[in-house]
């Protein structure tokens, strides 16, 4: 009788074991996921082309003042800046840009220098 339980508890400690062994690897391999997985941003809109790139189709200069001298519309800006009312350009030399307008006193004047950025020579 002894030897039939000594076989069956080592049949039942084998059959443990193994029973042990198949569950720790299958335990390993369950993923739950809840709700949607991430899977990053979006891809682009297919209907939608993508935007030009700056400047594409206009000449060369516009919208920005010519890379050597003071645009006037920015000297008039400038102007305005400073103060004076309906600004008007009166006279573009080589070395400068002039622009009139009127002030709290009255009319006045103010000279920029005819490089690129517009800088205030006078007054």
């Amino acid at each position: 009788m002894m030897q039939f339980l000594a076989k069956a508890g080592l049949a039942a400690l084998l059959s443990a074991a193994a029973l042990a062994g198949t569950v720790a690897p299958a335990a390993a391999q369950v993923n739950i996921i809840i709700g949607e997985p991430d899977r990053g941003p979006p891809p682009p809109d297919w209907r939608r082309p993508p935007p030009p790139p700056p400047g594409y189709g206009r000449p060369p200069g516009y919208g920005r003042p010519p890379r050597g001298g003071c645009d006037p519309r920015m000297a008039e800006n400038i102007a305005e800046d400073y103060g004076l009312r309906r600004t008007r350009v009166v006279d573009v030399t080589p070395r400068r840009v002039v622009v009139q307008g009127w002030s709290r006193r009255g009319p006045d004047q103010m000279t920029f220098g005819n490089v690129r950025g517009c800088p205030l020579m006078r007054r």
